[in-house]
């Protein structure tokens, strides 16, 4: 029974330290998403400097987030850490789309392929968010340009044909990116329409304006 005693020992040594370990890395990841929401956020807003802080900030979560876990592969791969490590892609790939900056590889963000696709697919709501700010002041082809990102990433998501278990169920999100983007793509379509509805009525105004003008003149002539 002495050597059971040592077993249960080691046991709860090795429990400890996992303990320790998921609670780190909770903390981590509570952080972690906290600051990539705010760094969306600050995109949105223009902030840019608010960005760049808090990117930096989710960047310093992320990396020990990433690494110290490799030891505890179920740690890593639990929800809650692979979840935050996909707001982190998120926000990162958005913050680039919108500032016109080159894309992070998961490589460089040191995620998991998975991860770093489901962040992908996620951007594609962040965009037309972004679209739908734009739309409010009337249309631009900035509007157009992050559609246009919207269709290359579905066009990437669409061609990634393996079962869940692999992607981590990217289909379900994939089929969420496309119905996004549809509506998104029938928003501008309606405000560049109303554009060119207001250009039309502007200039049928001045034809009739013109017109009325001309009218006035010949009639004043023909009185004096």
């Amino acid at each position: 029974m002495h050597k059971l005693e040592e077993i249960v020992d080691r046991i709860r040594e090795e429990f400890d330290i996992r303990t320790k370990a998921r609670d780190n890395a909770l903390a981590q990841a509570r952080q972690l998403t906290r600051a990539c929401s705010l760094a969306i956020r600050a995109v949105h807003r223009n902030d840019l400097d608010a960005m760049n802080e808090q990117l930096s900030a989710a960047h310093k979560l992320a990396k020990p987030l990433s690494t110290d876990l490799r030891d505890h592969p179920d740690l890593y791969n639990a929800g809650y850490t692979q979840d935050a490590l996909k707001e982190y892609v998120e926000a990162n790939i958005t913050c680039a789309l919108i500032q016109k900056q080159p894309l992070l590889t998961p490589d460089e963000l040191n995620v998991l392929n998975a991860t770093y696709l489901k962040g992908l697919a996620e951007v594609v709501g962040e965009l037309r968010r972004r679209i739908l700010d734009i739309l409010r002041h009337g249309y631009s082809e900035e509007a157009e340009r992050l559609l246009g990102y919207m269709d290359d990433i579905y066009s990437v998501l669409v061609t990634i044909d393996y079962p869940d278990a692999i992607t981590f169920g990217l289909r379900r999100q994939t089929d969420i990116a496309r119905s996004i983007i549809e509506k998104t793509r029938g928003d501008i379509t309606f405000s560049l329409r109303g554009e060119h509805l207001e250009k039309a009525i502007e200039r049928l105004s001045g034809q009739l304006n013109g017109q009325q003008a001309e009218n006035r003149n010949e009639a004043d002539q023909k009185s004096d």
